[in-house]
């Protein structure tokens, strides 16, 4: 009876083992018949976070100074009207909120959830767009993002974010107008509010309101969801692109992350960067997750990281700005 009982448990096991890797074969499947293109030709397309860095880095030695927009024709991409509404800023009063979660189902290093103070500042309504990348790049014949197609924005993405940008490339385009990357908790609480909410606009997942997960297989235009709008009336810090911050990726108070996962780790150790300022190999924080996020990484709190150096066709960014520097924006 007792060998019997135990060929039964065993069974059960590897049936149980056998649903598994069955679930997860179709899974994979769901994954890629979403993802939007043949993953065959995946190695010939724009990659994950960091498998395209020395394709970026040649991009950024051999493109300075090619040929593309005037400064006239960059600022005719879009109607007056449109510039002021795809730069402007929306102001997020001072105060404490919550930031973080103890969620147990989230990833260490979002936790524990803490009380922050934050002075008031202002923030971009939306991810900046390869318009206004294009005033940037005419202005100082700056380095042409790497989608581009000879030096021109590709038809139909004008209001799209800005991809293929490095931290460095986005701390300059904030400098250039005079604003800044936003801290990690200047973007969390104009994203979340006050009441702790999980995502811009409530608690609950709402798949209407965010580009993620491979759902339109492609970044969309920076005001396609009106409905995911922050408290604030922020706009699409959820989904889309994920964004970079101005801080370096460290724990918080209290956590019980391992350090580990906070220390750089280095594709290719061998690889010389060039530049005194590229040789810091640290990680900077990324937030709002992108068009191929799962949702949960979505969230209003949830923390990713990336070299300074890399970019992707998932990478973006927003700048941010202290209220008294309004007076003084060019």
């Amino acid at each position: 009876m007792m060998a019997t009982l135990v060929v039964c448990i065993t069974l059960a096991m590897v049936g149980g083992s056998l649903h598994v890797l069955k679930l997860g074969a179709l899974r994979m499947n769901e994954m890629q018949s979403k993802a939007s293109y043949d993953v065959n030709d995946m190695g010939s397309r724009i990659r994950a976070a960091g498998e395209e860095l020395y394709l970026h880095e040649y991009n950024e030695n051999q493109s300075a100074g090619t040929q593309t927009y005037s400064p006239e024709e960059a600022q005719a991409l879009l109607t007056a009207e449109q510039w002021l509404d795809f730069t402007s800023m929306v102001t997020i009063p001072a105060g404490i909120f919550t930031m973080g979660t103890d969620d147990n189902r989230s990833n260490d290093p979002n936790k524990p959830a803490h009380l922050v103070q934050v002075k008031a500042f202002k923030i971009d309504k939306y991810p900046v767009t390869q318009a206004a990348y294009a005033r940037f790049i005419a202005e100082n014949r700056y380095r042409i993002p790497l989608n581009w197609t000879e030096g021109r924005i590709p038809n139909g993405i004008l209001l799209q974010p800005v991809t293929m940008v490095s931290w460095y490339n986005a701390r300059d385009y904030c400098a250039w107008v005079g604003k800044r990357l936003p801290t990690e908790a200047e973007w969390e609480k104009a994203a979340r509010g006050t009441d702790a909410r999980r995502w811009p606009w409530g608690s609950a997942m709402h798949p209407e309101n965010l580009n993620t997960y491979y759902k339109v297989g492609h970044i969309t235009d920076v005001n396609a969801y009106p409905q995911g709008a922050s408290p604030y009336g922020v706009m699409d810090m959820s989904g889309n692109v994920q964004e970079w911050i101005a801080d370096e990726f460290s724990p918080y108070p209290g956590t019980t992350a391992s350090k580990e996962v906070f220390q750089a780790k280095e594709l290719d150790p061998t690889y010389h960067r060039g530049s005194e300022e590229k040789e810091r190999v640290i990680y900077f924080v990324m937030r709002g997750g992108s068009w191929k996020s799962d949702p949960f990484s979505t969230t209003a709190y949830h923390r990713n990281f990336s070299m300074p150096n890399y970019a992707s066709d998932f990478f973006g960014f927003r700048c941010a700005m202290n209220i008294e520097q309004e007076e003084s924006q060019p």
